[in-house]
């Protein structure tokens, strides 16, 4: 791990591997799962993966509060590591964070990958386009998240005290971001057309917390998107697949 100083705060990270840069911007794991799609991409990428502000040792700092102040966080990251033609990818919660960051300033990006986000509103006031993950207990929205529920399973049991506080210090970031309105920005679809980078859309065949259809959706609002659905994985399909998921970045990334 290490740590840079942006404005306002010390962001930890990841930095591993050699070859073009890419950006992982994570669904919101913290530091629960082994992230076993890390080093698979390491192979031909340098892999850059910052901890969400909030997820890691230290809360979430008081002034941020918005998806926005997260896009503009890290593209002073990438500014700051002077990224050039890197591949952005963003995943689940990260995903729409990576969207917000192409729709304001997509310069230092050649690529990006989106990996089942969240962040957009398709259907009307009383269609469910997200699935509230928060009304459900664990057993129930892990038969909606995972083709198989037990690639999701964690022993929390075994979790030194201070992971277990990340843990939970992340869950209550992630409703500090997205819970009114709801896991979206109303205004985002809206300016979709400015995210000018060439787009691959991931997602999971067994995704019930947004369907493969949702997707659909995206790739009708991205000016260069193309979607491809991996089998048996649901909405995590990087964590569930990993080797799949990495052979899919690197084939689009045109390693």
């Amino acid at each position: 791990m290490q740590t840079v100083a942006l404005p306002g705060l010390n962001l930890e990270l990841k930095d591993h591997g050699n070859g073009p840069p890419l950006l992982f911007l994570d669904a919101g794991e913290g530091v629960a799962p082994n992230r076993d799609w890390l080093p698979l991409l390491a192979r031909h990428f340098r892999v850059i993966a910052p901890v969400h502000p909030g997820w890691g040792r230290d809360e979430l700092p008081d002034w941020m509060a918005g998806t926005d102040d997260l896009a503009y966080l890290y593209l002073d990251l990438a500014e700051a590591l002077d990224l050039r033609d890197a591949v952005l990818i963003g995943a689940g919660f990260g995903g729409w964070i990576a969207a917000e960051m192409a729709v304001r300033d997509p310069r230092r990006f050649a690529r990006m990958v989106l990996a089942a986000p969240l962040g957009i509103k398709l259907g009307g006031v009383l269609d469910r386009d997200i699935l509230d993950m928060h009304a459900l207990d664990p057993d129930a929205l892990a038969a909606r998240a995972w083709a198989d529920p037990r690639r999701g399973e964690i022993d929390f049991t075994a979790m030194a005290a201070d992971d277990l506080a990340a843990v939970a210090r992340g869950r209550e970031s992630l409703l500090v971001f997205g819970w009114k309105p709801y896991m979206h920005n109303p205004r985002l679809h809206r300016w979709l057309h400015r995210a000018q980078l060439p787009t691959l859309l991931l997602w999971g065949e067994a995704d019930r917390v947004v369907t493969p259809a949702y997707g659909a959706g995206w790739r009708g609002l991205l000016p260069d998107a193309r979607l491809e659905v991996i089998a048996d994985a649901g909405h995590f399909p990087h964590w569930e697949q990993p080797a799949r998921f990495a052979e899919r970045v690197s084939a689009f990334a045109g390693r």
